[in-house]
């Protein structure tokens, strides 16, 4: 059959899944499974004769949120916490994958940039980070501590400011995606600049092994998640540029439902990133060099495999068992 045909014969059968997605119709959970079903088989055929089109895509959009809205009612009695960040979270992540990629090769090329500058021009790192700052770590070199910074305040005070401040950079990122994701760049394209900037210039001093020890205990989960946020508003900014076969309101809709999902999970990594600059990264140089590797590693590694690794499980899981239940007879 040809995918025109194909389009035309199931036509009005999507339109009612999306009717029942949006709650412009009611249907009970019996009828949304067998939903469910039938659109798990349209999805297979379609995979199978046009596995380039887009209206795999579509389909498979379909199909996620039919799933979120048949489980809605089995999670009650769940944790909703706990499924919020085991299964809802690493499916959206899942979906949107192409956003988060967008999100690190956009970090990683402003980094470079970052670090480019800092490397042919002297004045550069001071005109990003400030004579006052530049000249207090100089400071801090000079008496053997480059991460003395990490030193002032009361560890209750920095963590809680750190916070703060982590928390507001990353709903910066967040939400100015509504600007077409034009803000959300902006707030990258800053953050990721100082970074290679200012890591180039612990290079040119000198200290670059220490600053990684240091700066790196909590910038792995606090850089990391900068990135998801950074992911969430070009998800927001390409629901409203790209609305697909959704009105434009509605496609705002979903995108931000969903980008606000996968921001939420962010916060506990920035609030561990918050409590580790807070009170273990002021002792990096003293601690021994096993101990700041090993916190570096696995916090990246926690992190990296919950939102890189994980939610290809999880999808993979649940595509298992969309075929098992594709297979049964209907009643």
């Amino acid at each position: 059959m040809r995918e025109v045909a194909f389009i035309k014969q199931n036509k009005e059968k999507w339109l009612e899944f999306e009717q029942a997605i949006f709650g412009k119709s009611k249907k009970n959970p019996d009828e949304m499974a067998s939903l469910y079903i039938h659109l798990v088989n349209d999805l297979s055929y379609a995979q199978t004769y046009y596995p380039k089109s887009k209206t795999v895509i579509y389909l498979n959009y379909l199909a996620s949120q039919i799933y979120q809205k048949i489980y809605k009612t089995k999670r009650e009695d769940k944790n909703r916490f706990i499924h919020f960040f085991s299964a809802e979270v690493p499916l959206l992540v899942y979906q949107y994958k192409r956003y988060l990629l967008y999100a690190f090769i956009l970090f990683f090329c402003c980094v470079s940039i970052g670090v480019v500058s800092a490397k042919y021009d002297q004045d550069f790192v001071r005109l990003i980070l400030g004579d006052d700052y530049i000249n207090m770590t100089l400071e801090n070199i000079k008496k053997g501590n480059p991460m003395a910074v990490y030193k002032s305040g009361g560890n209750v005070g920095s963590f809680i400011g750190i916070t703060l401040n982590n928390l507001y950079v990353g709903t910066r990122c967040f939400i100015y995606g509504v600007f077409l994701g034009i803000g959300t760049f902006t707030v990258l394209l800053q953050n990721s600049i100082m970074l290679g900037a200012f890591q180039y210039f612990f290079h040119q001093q000198g200290v670059f092994w220490e600053s990684v020890r240091g700066i790196w205990i909590h910038g792995t989960m606090e850089i990391f998640g900068m990135v998801v946020e950074a992911a969430c508003g070009f998800i927001l900014g390409a629901s409203i540029l790209f609305p697909r076969t959704f009105s434009r309101m509605n496609s705002f809709k979903i995108g931000f439902k969903n980008s606000l999902k996968i921001f939420l999970s962010t916060i506990p990594f920035t609030i561990a990133a918050g409590f580790l600059e807070g009170f273990i990264t002021r002792y990096s140089i003293e601690m021994p060099v096993w101990l700041s590797v090993f916190i570096i590693i696995s916090t990246l590694s926690f992190i990296a495999f919950y939102y890189l690794i994980y939610p290809f499980i999880i999808n993979k899981k649940i595509n298992l068992n969309d075929v098992s239940a594709s297979q049964k007879p209907f009643v």
